[in-house]
This record gives C-alpha cells, structure tokens and sequence, in this order.
C-alpha cells in the first residue's frame, strides 16, 4: 500500500466530496470506477456504500483510514478473492468477445446460470451498468430493496462478463447474496429460472428505485371512465411509487376486466406486469403405460400403451384396455405395484390423476364381477406375494428373515373350493409359466405324514380361528386390496381341480397370512370341514425354500412379458404458435373456488369471470411459457413444440390501446435470448440462447462453456423463457456510422491500485 496521503472534512461534508478529493488525489481518471473502505478499530475494513451521505452519518473519526480501490480491467476488485475468477495465469492476458462469458455451476445452479445469461443480453440494461449509470441511482434507504447489495453484485457480474478478459467466471459472491435475502434460493437445490429472474428482476428494481420515499396511492376502479383516461391514471399512480431502469425496460401494462356472474357488475382496472406468464394449450388426453396380466398362466404379461381422458377415471383405463384386449372391463382390477409388493389397489371410480407416470400400473384379469347364469359360482380375489426365506445374521444363525421377490397377483378362487389345498394347486396352475412341477422322481416317499390327509398342505404357522362374516360388504381399497362377493363365470378349462391329486408329491413351497406389506403374519383365515372364512380382508404370501426356488422357479421367464402393438404407436404432439398461446392468455376465464372476486355490488365474493388484455408493452417483453402443470394429484411438464418467430413478433393485434399506425415498429419485436430447460419436474438442466448485442452473433451458454449457433437451433421443446425486444428500441440503440462509442470498459493501462487516506 503506498503512502497515506492526508486531507480534512467537515462533519457535514458528504462521502461523495471525500471520494472526489481521493481522486483527485491520486489521480484516477474518470473513466475508472472506485469504492471506499474505512478501516474499523478491529483492523478489520467495512464498505462505505451510500455516498450520499455526510461524514458524521458515516461515523468517520478524526484519524480513520479510508481506502480507495479502483475496479481492475477485467471487471473484477483487487479486493475481491481471486476465486472469483476462473482465469489461469495462461489466460491472464486473455481477450475475447465481450459477452461471451460463461458462468461456472457451483452446484445445481443451472437455473442461476440462465436467468443471469439472459438479462446479461438484454442491451439497454447492461449498458446502463457498464457506463456506471447505476451508481447515480443506488437505494440504499428503500425498505423493501436490499440496500443496494444485489445491484452492485449484479453490476459487477455484468462489468466481468463483457471485460473481454474472462473465458468464464464464478458468480459465488452473487449467488451468497440471492440466498442472504431470498432464504428459498439458499443451498444447493434446483430451483426454476423464471423464479430467480421474477426475484432479480423485482430486487434490481427497488435496489435502483429512483423514488425515495413512497406515497401513498389509492387504486381506483374505471367506474365508467374512458378506458384511456383510467390507464394513464393507472401508469402514473405506478410510477409515482416505482421508478427505474427495470420499470423502463421491462414494464408494461394489461387491462383486466372483472365481470360478477349474478348482478353483471363489470370492474376494469390496469395493471403493471413486469413479464407474461402465458399458458400452453393442454390436451384433454393422456397416454399411460400398463401391463396387462392375463387369467390363462401362458400368457406372458403385456405392456399396453393406453390413450384416455386426463380428468378419466379407473374404469377409463379399463374401457381403453378392453379394446385392445377383448377382456370385459368388468373383469380387471387395478393395482399400484411397487417393491414387489400392492402399493395401492384401485376402485372403478377414482381419479385417474392420483395415478402418476412413473408409477408402476399393472391391470389384471379376474372371474366376472356379475353374476353369469345360474350355475355361477360366489369367487373371492386374494393378493398373492412372493416370498424367498433367506437366512438373517444372528449370533447362532438359526434366525430366517423373508425377503419379497417378484411380481405380486391377484388371483380368483372360487368360494367353494377355498381350501389350503384348493388354493395351493390354484397357485401352483397360475404360476405354471415359470414354476415347473415336480416329476415323478422328486416323489417324497419317506414322509408318511403326507399320507395322512389327502388335503395336507404345508399350512400357515399358528393359524388361529377367526369369525366369518359376510365376504359380500366387503370393498377393495388401498389398504385391503381384495374384492369379495364376486360371481364367477362358469369355468370349463382345464384347471387344478382337474388334475390328479397325488399326495405323495412333493410340495414346492408354503402358504403364509400376511398383512398387506408382505411382512408379517395375520390370522385371517378359519378353516373347518366346509372350506376357509376370513376374519379380515387376506392377503396370501407363497413363501419358498432358497433350494426349491432354485430348482423350480424360472427368475427369467417370471420376468418376461410382451410389448401390445400399441407400444410402437407415437402420439404426436402437434408444435403450437406462439401466437396461439397469448391468445389463451387473454381468453376469458373462470375464477377458482381458492381465488373468488369480491363484489362490491353483491356485497359477497364471487366467482366471477375474467379477462386479461394488453394495453401498453414495455421495450423488453418477457414471455414465459407455463411448462410445469401442478395440481392437487399430479405435477408434470408440457413439452409441447411452441413455433416463435425470430424476428417480426407482432403484437399489433394483441394490443387493444388505440395504435399509432404510422409507428408499427412499436408493435413489433425481435428476438434477443431464451432460457432453456431440459429434462423432466425431478431432475433437468438450464441453458441459454442469448444474441451479442456487438456482434448480433447467437451463441449457447451451458454454464462455463459457450458456443455459437445458427438461428435455426434456437427453436425446441426447451424454450422455457423468451426475451423480445422492440424494434424501436434496437434501432435507438444501434450506434450511428462514423460515431465511435466511448470504452464502457475501465480505462486500460492503469494498474489496479489500493490508495488510502487519512481523514482529519
């Protein structure tokens, strides 16, 4: 640090006299951009921001040291931490385009990345930073800013990126003060890039408010006015509370029109909107995959691709498989399975939204729900799961724990027929696919007690008995998953009952009450002379020995199914107009119960109808396309194709304030960066299209690494944000032939330097 040099203030002299008589001083030139630092009694230095103020308001003694740093070339501070930066020494004499700059991932910060890309490209702003206009229009004292920290953090990133002297920087500083004073935006998670461009946009705004004080102003209702006297009411009342580069730049205003569905009281206001939210035509289809699991043990399960209504039901899914199955609706069930195990079995009548597209949805086929002919028979439908007994660690290692395996079932058995027996060769006739019986070398003829009953069957340990009760009430829900008071058709294939019963044969595996985990017994079942009744709804696990899983069950064909036809078929979306999505931005609408309209007439709140119309466009329209769809069952994105126009975007029909034909370029607008996000609501990643606002060149920003595209790449199912300016605007700021343009860059040649100060 070179020698102090000294000079003396008065208590009443402001901050910004102390910084010009620094500069003086030490000769800097204009062109440069310092800051001050007063060095405390700890040693330590605090930033002395706001200019404006006197010496005694800073609290600056008679003694204190200030420091005085100049801003180096490339944008950064000689104070700031060299981390910061992403330049190597080899790059320490780099120059490039400025602009074209990308910005390092610290972490999930993708959406950072884009959002800060596309307001770095917007050209009147980032020369409002670059030639230091901000510095004049700081808000320190604004309570709802942020005393100016997120314009001077967003200054400086603007400063580096168009240095020309960094391939990449790190935005660390910046992304430590958008958590400070958005706490949602701390850590590391993914958030949406709109949302931190709607925070920044709203933080630079009152950061760089030019109204000190706010006053107070009353919103009035048009009230039958002429619709132009309300909407200039409207925009100076805005701009007697805001006013800004960010107000300048990016707000325009809508008209909104409220109409009270009982007494026809229409109320018309004006309102500012700093960007369009704009929704995307939403098909009333919806494609799910399910697999369809057949009563005949032959047939592999099949994977069904399924067209129905978004706000369908169960019985919907149903309908849709039948045709591609030939199966009765009424002769499916379907289930929600999830780690081999019924994560939710479904009623005809629920809501297809709670079903989301990563579950897992398998529809099988059970006996008739109605009763067919007189012969019918009563058939309860039990959940079946599989079981492997694996050995557990324990200190004798006699202890046997279950693990589930497989893909679970659910089987019809007649009610007649409901014995341990009936019901293991039921399974053993469902299961034929991939379980082979044994032959008649497997016989077991050392076992006499197998000789015993004709019916012995391994049987579930510690069966208690339990009360029968009408099967009939019974419902299948979530958490009992079995529908009982069914009829059956009359069944005339050749199934279990038809084989030869041989008691000698071995058995390949135990039956076992379960609760509807699959984790632990449950005494449901009660079997006397005439067949098992249930205590509760069942749920039956076969459980097998490692050995006779080994050698009977087939693990690869149990895991085998077919893909329908229908699996290959594509439903295309068809690409919409951006045009189309306005168009639904400013149809009349219906509120929602959650957001009802209070009538002053009815003196009640309504639900009444609404409509939204553009009155004034600002010189920078935002437009974001609503992708991500969230309701009370379900959230998804809408990768719906949206065709925009490069150049020549006209809004001359959209805007309903009486036009100046003679200037149509004030309805015009051209393209100047996109916001992209790939990938689905979990996971995705943010990039950025953004036009050089020297070179006119587009280039693609992922992060650290820029590149430069043709305009036909531009356009994908990513584009999530767009930035449009008005052409008007571009020509102003074209620079005229034969002028040069002052360096919006510190003036080169000087060294970074650290001068200080004593203050007498």
């Amino acid at each position: 640090m070179d020698t102090p040099h000294t000079a003396q203030f008065s208590h009443t002299d402001s901050i910004d006299l102390v910084v010009r008589t620094a500069r003086e001083q030490f000769l800097v030139s204009p062109q440069e951009e310092t800051r001050l630092w007063v060095k405390n009694a700890e040693g330590s230095f605090e930033r002395l921001c706001n200019t404006r103020v006197t010496v005694l308001d800073a609290a600056l003694k008679t003694g204190q040291v200030v420091v005085m740093e100049t801003r180096n070339k490339d944008g950064t501070w000689p104070s700031a931490p060299h981390a910061m930066s992403s330049t190597s020494e080899e790059d320490a004499d780099f120059q490039g385009q400025p602009g074209i700059c990308g910005l390092t991932n610290l972490g999930n910060t993708c959406f950072m990345n884009s959002a800060l890309q596309c307001l770095s490209n917007v050209p009147q702003l980032t020369e409002y930073f670059l030639k230091n206009r901000y510095l004049e229009e700081l808000n320190f004292c604004n309570p709802l800013g942020m005393k100016g920290e997120i314009a001077e953090a967003y200054a400086d990133l603007v400063k580096q990126a168009w240095s020309g002297h960094h391939r990449s920087i790190v935005p660390h500083v910046f992304k430590t003060k958008v958590g400070h004073f958005a706490s949602q935006f701390l850590g590391y998670q993914q958030h949406d890039s709109q949302e931190l461009l709607s925070f920044l946009l709203d933080g630079l705004h009152e950061d760089l408010n030019r109204v000190k004080k706010k006053e107070y102003v009353e919103l009035c209702d048009a009230a039958g006015r002429p619709d132009q006297e309300v909407a200039q009411e409207a925009w100076q009342n805005h701009k007697r509370r805001n006013d800004s580069v960010i107000v300048d730049t990016f707000h325009g205003l809508f008209k909104s029109t409220l109409v009270c569905p009982d007494c026809g009281n229409v109320s018309v206001t004006f309102d500012p909107f700093c960007y369009l939210s704009v929704p995307l035509p939403v098909s009333h289809k919806r494609v799910m995959e399910v697999f369809f699991v057949s009563m005949d043990p032959r047939r592999k399960p099949e994977q069904h691709r399924l067209v129905v209504p978004k706000k369908g039901k169960i019985s919907d899914l149903c309908v849709a498989l039948a045709k591609h199955t030939g199966i009765s609706p009424e002769r499916m069930m379907v289930a929600d399975v999830f780690s081999h195990r019924f994560y939710k079995i479904y009623q005809l009548e629920e809501s297809l939204s709670s079903i989301l597209d990563r579950d897992d949805i398998f529809i099988y086929e059970v006996s008739g729900r109605a009763a067919i002919g007189e012969n019918s028979r009563e058939d309860v439908v039990l959940p079946i799961y599989l079981r492997e007994r694996t050995p557990a660690r324990d200190y004798n290692n006699s202890y046997y724990g279950l693990m589930l395996f497989g893909h679970p079932l659910l089987v019809s058995v007649p009610r007649d027929r409901l014995s341990w027996d009936a019901l293991y060769h039921i399974l053993l006739y469902r299961l034929s696919r991939y379980v082979t019986r044994p032959s008649s070398d497997d016989e077991d003829d050392g076992d006499e007690k197998d000789l015993e009953d004709k019916d012995a069957v391994p049987k579930p340990g510690q069966m208690a008995g339990g009360s029968s009760q009408d099967p009939g009430q019974e419902q299948a829900g979530p958490s009992s998953g079995v529908a009982s008071g069914s009829r059956a058709p009359v069944d005339n294939s050749p199934g279990p009952s038809h084989w030869p019963q041989r008691a000698r044969r071995k058995h390949l595996f135990t039956l076992q009450t379960v609760n509807s985990n699959g984790t632990s017994d449950r005494s449901t079942f009660n079997e006397d002379t005439h067949g098992v009744s249930f205590s509760s709804q069942p749920y039956i696990a076969i459980d097998w020995e490692p050995e006779m899983k080994k050698r009977y069950y087939d693990e690869v064909e149990a895991e085998g199914y077919v893909k329908h036809d229908c699996v290959s078929y594509v439903l295309k979306k068809a690409p919409v107009r951006l045009q189309e999505c306005i168009e639904l931005f400013t149809t009349v609408e219906t509120l929602e119960k959650e957001n009802p309209w209070y009538c002053p007439t009815c003196k009640q709140h309504q639900l009444a109808t609404k409509k939204l119309d553009l009155w004034m466009l600002p010189e920078t329209l935002i437009i974001h396309l609503k992708r991500f769809s969230y309701t009370k069952f379900s959230r998804e994105k809408l990768d719906t194709l949206v065709e925009f126009p490069i150049r020549d975007l006209d809004f001359s029909e959209f805007v309903i304030k009486p036009q100046n034909e003679s200037a149509p370029e004030l309805y015009k607008y051209d393209l100047i960066a996109v916001s992209n996000h790939y990938g689905g609501l979990r996971d995705g990643h943010y990039t950025t299209f953004a036009c050089n606002k020297d070179s006119g060149q587009w280039h693609y920003f992922d992060d650290n690494s820029v590149s430069p595209v043709t305009e036909n790449q531009i356009e994908s199912k990513a584009a999530y944000v767009l930035f449009y300016q008005r052409q008007d605007v571009a020509r102003r700021l074209q620079p005229q032939p034969g002028l040069s343009e002052p360096s919006a860059s510190p003036a080169c040649g000087t060294p970074p330097s650290s001068e200080s100060m004593d203050v007498n």
